[in-house]
């Protein structure tokens, strides 16, 4: 799966890094990444080009929920149990980090 396309990279160049400042769970979230076979849930509201790579910014979820950030090759390269590799929720698209958050 494509962790990025033409319409994410739009989303990202209009919501660079602070576009979304205070906004707290109330952030829109341009897309959300997952771990398919376990732990791993990335909120992304907003992000930035760094060269070739793009730096992110979110919500996100391995241990506890917490905000930071991390670049989109390091969810590229990550190598899952069984040959799976990070995936794309083409259902999250305009949804708040409030509702995932539970």
């Amino acid at each position: 799966m494509k962790l990025l396309t033409k319409e994410i990279i739009s989303k990202f160049e209009k919501h660079p890094f602070g576009s979304q400042d205070g906004k707290g769970m109330d952030a829109r979230v341009l897309v959300k990444y997952f771990n398919p076979s376990g732990i791993g849930t990335w909120l992304i509201p907003e992000a930035e080009r760094k060269g070739d790579d793009w730096r992110l910014f979110g919500y996100c979820h391995l241990f506890e929920w917490e905000w930071g950030s991390l670049m989109l090759s390091e969810l590229q390269n990550l190598r899952l149990p069984y040959g799976l590799t990070v995936e794309r929720d083409i259902y999250s698209t305009g949804k708040f980090v409030r509702d995932f958050v539970k």
